[in-house]
């Protein structure tokens, strides 16, 4: 038997950043996602001979481990070890034995919920094999705790749901790690629109996104005005969003996304660098009217609308800071796993 399954990456449209503690926790944090035709995979091969092996493909990493209730976290393919570990001690009570093959449509840092995503494509591996009673709302806040609880590391809430639910969602953050998913009825229309029209643009660069977190939990944490002030305009920005798109205003997406931008950069230092700005002003020179980084910032994937028929100019302008233009579509589902 072969266990599969696959999640979608995201878009982040507006209000990224308010679904992070304590933010989210203090004031309620809104966020505008929407997952894209590319995923992160997991395959599981169930295995009789008392060994355990991961293998990322993508990064070229591979690891054999004796069976045994608990793998040690030690910056090897913890993600995987994380997912295993919280397995064993909510579900199995008991070792297993397996193959467990992953691979990533992005690489890591690359601000599109790589890390998150792979953890739900993973735990939905898991489900499907074992036929664990988990729904959606339980599959993406096991994965949350997997990623931001055992495996301590720093980010917010948004990625575990958008990949588990899929589709266009207006995203709403309590304290207490309460979330509600709210799924969003966009016309085929605007969606193919807002495909075309928003490019999608790879720096090919990466960042160490926890940096940038811990500098925006901190700045909460310290009461400034300024940044703080920034993530409520954010979160603003998100209803800007959802109303554009649900009336197909899709003229003012640019406008809703720049003013994300302006906002954005003033959370937290890193956000932003010099060569990114040079890109986000080339783009807007040539007909962009708005764009934002993907995810936390400092690096990886930016966004730009280019409306009416300023998109291939855009997309030429940008060659020469050697980037790509990555071809995607928005998708309706989410985590999807079957067995062979």
């Amino acid at each position: 038997m072969i266990i599969r399954s696959k999640a979608p990456l995201r878009l982040g449209l507006a209000g990224g950043g308010t679904d992070v503690a304590p933010y989210s926790d203090l004031y309620g944090g809104a966020i505008l996602n929407a997952t894209i035709s590319m995923y992160a995979y997991a395959t599981i091969k169930p295995l009789n001979n008392g060994k355990i092996i991961l293998h990322a493909i993508d990064k070229d990493e591979i690891y054999e481990f004796d069976s045994v209730e608990e793998l040690i976290i030690n910056n090897e393919l913890d993600l995987h070890k994380g997912v295993y570990n919280r397995i064993v001690k909510d579900f199995t009570k008991k070792s297993l034995s397996f193959k467990l093959e992953t691979f990533v449509d992005a690489p890591p840092g690359s601000g599109l919920g790589t890390s998150s995503t792979l953890v739900v494509a993973i735990l939905g591996a898991f489900t499907e094999w074992l036929k664990l009673p988990l729904g959606e709302y339980d599959v993406a806040q096991l994965a949350y705790n997997i990623e931001r609880v055992d495996l301590d590391m720093a980010g917010g809430k948004q990625d575990q749901y958008a990949a588990t639910f899929g589709g266009v969602n207006f995203m709403e953050f309590f304290e207490k790690d309460k979330v509600i998913v709210n799924p969003l009825r966009i016309q085929q229309s605007y969606l193919n629109e807002l495909a075309y029209n928003l490019i999608l643009y790879y720096t090919e660069t990466s960042r160490l996104s926890s940096k940038i977190i811990e500098a925006q939990k901190k700045n909460v944490k310290a009461k400034n005005q300024k940044s703080i002030e920034a993530m409520h305009k954010l979160k603003e920005q998100s209803v800007m969003m959802k109303e554009a798109l649900l009336k197909g205003e899709l003229d003012n997406i640019g406008k809703i996304l720049d003013f994300g931008w302006q906002h954005k950069k003033e959370m937290a230092e890193g956000i932003t660098s010099p060569f990114i700005d040079k890109i986000y002003s080339k783009a807007m020179e040539h007909g962009a009217s708005g764009g934002k980084i993907s995810g936390a910032g400092g690096g990886g994937f930016m966004i730009f609308y280019c409306p009416e028929n300023t998109r291939t100019n855009v997309i030429n302008a940008l060659k020469e800071f050697g980037g790509q233009t990555n071809r995607y579509e928005f998708t309706s589902s989410g985590l999807f796993s079957w067995s062979i």
